[in-house]
Formats: C-alpha cells, sequence, structure tokens
C-alpha cells in the first residue's frame, strides 16, 4: 500500500515529501491552500521572510512549518503532541538539516502560555476540528504576536474573531476555511494608563 505524501510547495525544499502518518484528526493543508497562504505572506510582508520567526502551533505532517522554513524564514517553533507525528516531524527536519526548525513536544495551551512575548512574527493555527481550540486560544495569542504580527487560521468554519483582530484574507477549499487575521489592537496598556 502507497504511503500517502503531500509536497513542500515552494523555496529551498521545494518538491520535498512530506510523509503523512495515519493518526485521528490530521489533515495535511493542501499544496493549494499553502500556496495561496505563502502569496499572501508575500504581500503582506513585501516579500522579506529572511527575519521572520513562525509558530506552528498544532504542527501535525509539518506541512505549513517545513513550508515556512522552506521560503527562508529566520525560525520555525512546532508544536505537536502526537508521538508519532513528532517522530516524523524530526527525522524530516534532520533529513532536511533544517536547523532552523524547533521541535517542542507538548500541549498547545501549556507551550503558548511559557512562549516569551512578542516571540513570532506569525502563528500558524489548524487545530483538530471540533473540539473548541479556538475559543480556547484566542486570549493567548496576541501576547506571543509582534506588533505587526499575522494570525493563520484554519477552521471546520468561516472564523469571527473578538475585538481587536482584523480578517486581511479568506478562502475554502473543501470542507475547510482558512484566513489570515492581524491582531489590531490599537491601543496599549502602560501602568494601567491607555496609550
Amino acid at each position: 500500500m502507497k504511503k500517502h505524501v503531500v509536497r513542500i510547495v515552494g523555496g529551498d525544499y521545494r518538491k520535498t515529501p512530506i510523509p503523512v502518518i495515519d493518526s485521528k484528526g490530521l489533515r495535511p493543508t493542501p499544496d493549494r491552500v499553502r500556496e495561496t497562504l505563502f502569496n499572501w505572506l508575500h504581500y503582506f510582508w513585501d516579500g522579506e521572510f529572511a527575519q521572520k520567526r513562525v509558530l506552528d502551533l498544532f504542527a501535525g505532517t509539518g506541512a505549513l512549518g517545513f513550508e515556512a522554513a522552506s521560503r527562508g524564514v529566520a525560525h520555525v517553533q512546532m508544536v505537536e503532541t502526537s508521538p508519532a507525528a513528532l517522530s516524523a516531524l524530526r527525522t524530516l527536519r534532520d533529513r532536511l538539516k533544517a536547523h532552523h526548525i524547533r521541535i517542542h513536544a507538548g500541549d498547545a495551551l501549556v507551550a503558548l502560555k511559557r512562549m516569551s512575548p512578542e516571540s513570532f512574527d506569525l502563528i500558524m493555527v489548524d487545530p483538530p476540528f471540533d473540539q473548541d481550540w479556538l475559543e480556547r486560544l484566542w486570549n493567548l495569542l496576541p501576547a506571543v504576536l509582534t506588533p505587526a504580527g499575522l494570525l493563520y487560521i484554519e477552521a471546520e468554519a468561516a472564523v469571527d474573531p473578538p475585538a481587536g483582530f482584523e480578517i486581511l484574507r479568506q478562502g475554502k477549499a473543501g470542507h475547510v476555511h482558512f484566513h489570515l487575521l492581524r491582531f489590531a489592537a490599537t491601543q496599549k496598556t502602560v501602568n494601567n494608563a491607555e496609550i
């Protein structure tokens, strides 16, 4: 039986196969959607990927994170709980000698709470469907985004973000809705005073 694979769409690792392990709820982001996302990022980042730091919060196969690494971002942090997925991620990272990728074994919520403020220019959130992950994440995401940081979300339905987030782009492929957002809070608080 032939193993299911997806391929990296662009950049240094273009055409590299990513094995898709058999795991409940695992849905690698389709090639077409990844290509669209990185076209959007190219536009919003003026083609400048080299200094960007990216968090792939529910890494799964790593398709999103490896795509970002392939496009030349400075750092990719992947977070994943499945031992089988973690093993596959580490194997591919090592084979590619992608030393700018770090892989963290653990829960997304716990990992977010431990991260330094303003650590990432892009957070990619592609959680298992029908588990209300977004509701648990919204309040934690702004703290680890840089001031101009972007948020990519895949979900089973169109996302209605809370105040402070603006949708920049969105699309649908099959049953998956995908969105690029920015945290657009216009006021910051310093010593309990709004500025």
